[in-house]
């Protein structure tokens, strides 16, 4: 007699009830800009605060929703100088230059990519400044880091600032 293996997944995560599909219905849009965003939820689907913070802990926890986050629309907060970055590093210098990297607080993301792009360009930063003068700044980093091979991909539009609907 074979017993069954058992999933490592509890059933519950493919069952949400009425009440927690429709907060995460109202969780993957835009939130109202309030101090007490839980309770606006809660609000609206007719449960209380601390309800609304245990589903979505126990949602965190089964891996039906990964974060709760903010998306800031950076053109519109004002940082209008905006490139990315590709930069041809050596293998081995590759975690000495994304640390100095990553220092600098007009860089949002720094992160290595394989393959490389054109076989050669494998770090990747994405830079978002109010000031003028990004490729002045993009020549002082460089003079800094030691890597002079490097494209400036520069954002003239925002495409996609959104998640995926579920509900």
């Amino acid at each position: 007699n074979k017993k069954k293996p058992k999933c490592p997944v509890e059933k519950r995560f493919f069952m949400q009830n009425d009440k927690e599909k429709l907060l995460i219905k109202y969780m993957q849009g835009d939130m109202v800009l309030t101090k007490r965003p839980f309770r606006y939820l809660a609000d609206r689907i007719g449960a209380n605060e601390d309800e609304v913070i245990d589903v979505i802990r126990q949602l965190k926890e089964q891996t039906v929703i990964r974060k709760v986050g903010a998306i800031l629309r950076h053109q519109k907060a004002g940082l209008t100088e905006n490139a990315m970055v590709v930069w041809a590093v050596p293998d081995e210098d590759c975690e000495r230059v994304g640390t100095m990297l990553a220092a600098y607080r007009d860089i949002t993301h720094c992160y290595e990519r394989t393959p490389p792009l054109e076989g050669k360009y494998n770090l990747y930063t994405m830079i978002h400044r109010s000031e003028k003068g990004l490729e002045k700044f993009i020549k002082k980093i460089s003079l800094t880091v030691g890597i002079e091979d490097f494209l400036i991909l520069k954002s003239t539009e925002e495409f996609k600032k959104s998640s995926m609907e579920y509900y």
